[in-house]
């Protein structure tokens, strides 16, 4: 089979919205891709998909499957055909993303100090009690410049009818964006002509950007503070991404042990002695940073680190408490968060999201459960989900169980399906689900977002779970001009 034949056979979903492809007809931002394709001979891309998983494979570009007895290191999967998206479509994608963050931003600061929201009865107060990531340790802490999230990872689908919509924010630790980073190295390995003629724009001024963005938040004037990255050390899943970035950035990577407080100042140990610190940019969820105030038997934070950060002689990004504004159940609520801080209407709007504490909602889930998606609030990477339209009766019926027993923990969603991209596996073009993760630093200069993102495939035909620990890759993401 030739490429032009492979292109031919495309086959698409046809209540479904394909990026490359519309009513047969190619779509005009990744015409330029299909030219490309044409010039090359199955063969050839059958070598540019093996060279993606040798450079993949001798960088060492892995990520750990903890649902595997053996905790197994993976190579994330490529796939080496571009996802591409026009400079029109992503400022609208920017301009929503930077609303949103600005919102949550403001909902941080007033959810630990005034509570005003609440207060107006904008957001139900017990949502917010009942919420295990709302931390009383940290009411009233002041943070540098009044920014909480300083790095965020904000995942978006698009519907069948084109339509962008938040589906995550992930305001804590997001990981991912050195594979953004990698994926972009590895095409311009592959597609080097394409990617100058293309008008790609750049994404690898990232961890110029974030270390700038660090640097910023010193509580220090001085001029070269010394920021750090604290990571929870080899056996942690995104381990790799913790040392590519403190290495891109020029920065020490430390685990726990390394730093020692001193008179609520936070210094690191080095060979010349003690150094003091000025910013961590932390990969430790909250409730291991410190053992004093959270867990007691945690081995992997510095005990008296949040006494320091409530001095304010150390800036902690992300900010300790962020995850009460990217639980599942109060995502519900920032569309309203967004009208009632900014005043202004939802530019990316949420996927209908229906509480299980509110018993007409969850009546309603019970009797179309085949055509929703029930998550847990509070988990992550795929797990704790149900896929109603691919369930069992008794899977159904035990998480009906567990939604009665427990109402706050779940939320639904309807199975919205997600748009498809062309995806090179066993030598043909198959159309398979993708979501799209974009990378925004958030700080006293504003909110910057980097061209693209993470685009996360499910590579399984049908599946609509993107997550790469249940099976999902990855692919370059283009904006184009």
């Amino acid at each position: 089979m030739d490429s032009e034949l492979l292109i031919q056979n495309y086959q698409t979903g046809s209540a479904l919205f394909d990026e490359m492809q519309n009513s047969g007809q190619i779509r005009l931002p990744y015409q330029k891709l299909v030219e490309e394709l044409k010039q090359h001979n199955i063969a050839d891309l059958h070598l540019k998909h093996k060279l993606a998983g040798d450079l993949f494979m001798s960088q060492g570009i892995t990520f750990t499957v903890y649902s595997d007895d053996a905790g197994i290191e993976r190579i994330f999967p490529f796939d080496i055909l571009p996802r591409i998206i026009t400079a029109a479509e992503w400022a609208h994608v920017e301009k929503g993303i930077q609303q949103r963050l600005k919102a949550l931003n403001l909902f941080l600061k007033d959810i630990y100090h005034d509570q005003q929201i609440i207060k107006d009865k904008i957001i139900p107060a017990e949502l917010i009690a009942s919420c295990p990531h709302f931390l009383h340790e940290v009411a009233g802490i002041k943070v540098p410049h009044d920014i909480y999230v300083h790095i965020s990872g904000i995942d978006l689908i698009r519907g069948e009818d084109g339509t962008f919509y938040i589906l995550e924010d992930n305001l804590r630790t997001p990981s991912g964006v050195s594979y953004m980073l990698e994926n972009r190295e590895v095409t311009k390995r592959l597609f080097p002509d394409l990617l100058s003629n293309a008008n790609v724009r750049m994404v690898n001024n990232y961890p110029l950007m974030l270390h700038n963005n660090l640097m910023s938040l010193s509580p220090r004037p001085v001029s070269n503070p010394t920021v750090v990255l604290l990571t929870p050390g080899i056996y942690n899943s995104a381990y790799y991404e913790h040392t590519f970035l403190a290495r891109q950035m020029g920065i020490q990577l430390v685990e726990g042990r390394d730093l020692v407080i001193d008179n609520h100042k936070v210094f690191m140990k080095t060979t010349s002695g003690l150094q003091q610190v000025d910013v961590i940019y932390r990969r430790i969820d909250d409730e291991f940073m410190d053992p004093l105030l959270f867990k007691p038997d945690s081995m992997l934070g510095v005990p008296g680190i949040m006494g320091a950060y409530r001095k304010g002689t150390v800036a902690l990004a992300n900010a300790v408490g962020n995850g009460v504004a990217d639980d599942k159940a109060v995502y519900a609520y920032v569309p309203a968060m967004i009208k009632y801080y900014l005043n202004e209407e939802t530019i990316l709007p949420n996927v209908p999201t229906y509480q299980m504490s509110n018993d007409d909602e969850r009546n309603y889930v019970f009797d179309n459960m085949h055509k929703m998606v029930v998550k847990r609030t509070n988990q992550s990477g795929g797990y704790g989900m149900l896929m109603g339209n691919k369930a069992t009766e008794e899977e159904m019926r035990l998480f009906k169980d567990a939604i009665i027993k427990s109402p706050r923990e779940f939320i639904a969603q309807p199975i919205i399906q997600l748009s498809t991209v062309p995806c090179f596996i066993d030598g043909e073009l198959k159309a398979r689900h993708v979501d799209l993760r974009p990378y925004a630093l958030c700080g006293p200069d504003g909110i910057k977002i980097v061209p693209g993102g993470l685009t996360r495939v499910a590579l399984k035909e049908g599946s609509l779970v993107v997550n790469s620990s249940q099976g999902g890759g990855s692919k370059d993401t283009w904006v184009i001009d």
